[in-house]
C-alpha cells in the first residue's frame, strides 16, 4: 500500500474506506478542474495509487474537462508515470551515448534475462522493475544505473547480478 493511501473507519463500525478517492478528487479542486493542471494531477493520482489505470485516466479526464486521448498521450510520453504497478525495486539503466558505448545494453541484457521481463516492464514476482532512460546526465558515471532512486556508477554486469542475488531475484 503507497504510504500516503490513508483509510478511515466509517461510523457504522463498516470496513475502513479508502481515501484516495477523496484525496484525488481534492487534489483537482485546488486546481479548480483545470486542464492545465494536468501533469500536477497524474503525479498526485500515481503517488496515491502506485500506478495509473485505465479507469483512473478515464476519470481524470472526465473531471478535468479533457479528451482522453490528450490524458493517455501525456500519461505515455513522461516516462516517469506507469501505466502497470512497479515492483519492490526499480533498475533504470542509462542507455545515452556515453553510457551505451561503455556497456549500457549489457546490463539491460543482464536485468531482462535475470528479471524475466523486458525494458518498461515488472518481474512476474513484482521484485524488480526494469527501465532505460535516454540520458540521466551523468555521463562521467558511465554507464550509470538508476537503482531505486539512487544513481550506481560505472556498474557492471556482474554488480548487477550481486545485487539481484542480494535482493532474491532468481
Amino acid at each position: 500500500m503507497p504510504a500516503t493511501q490513508t483509510q478511515t473507519k466509517s461510523a457504522a463500525g463498516a470496513p475502513p474506506k479508502d481515501n484516495r478517492e477523496r484525496m484525488l478528487e481534492r487534489a483537482m479542486s485546488r486546481h479548480n478542474y483545470s486542464g492545465d493542471a494536468l501533469i500536477e494531477v497524474l503525479h498526485t493520482a500515481q503517488e496515491l495509487y502506485g500506478h495509473l489505470t485505465p479507469e483512473l485516466l478515464a476519470t481524470i479526464a472526465r473531471k478535468l474537462k479533457l479528451p482522453p486521448s490528450r490524458v493517455l498521450g501525456v500519461t505515455t510520453f513522461y516516462h516517469f508515470f506507469s501505466l502497470a504497478p512497479k515492483g519492490e525495486h526499480t533498475f533504470i539503466v542509462c542507455t545515452g551515448t556515453a553510457c551505451y558505448v561503455k556497456g549500457a545494453q549489457a546490463l539491460l541484457d543482464k536485468l531482462t534475462h535475470r528479471c524475466q521481463c523486458k525494458p518498461g516492464g515488472t518481474s512476474p514476482d513484482g521484485k524488480v522493475s526494469v527501465a532505460g532512460a535516454r540520458c540521466i546526465g551523468s555521463c562521467g558515471l558511465a554507464p550509470a544505473v538508476i537503482y531505486d532512486g539512487n544513481i550506481l556508477a560505472r556498474v557492471t554486469p556482474e554488480q548487477l547480478d550481486a545485487e539481484l542475488d542480494r535482493i532474491g531475484v532468481q
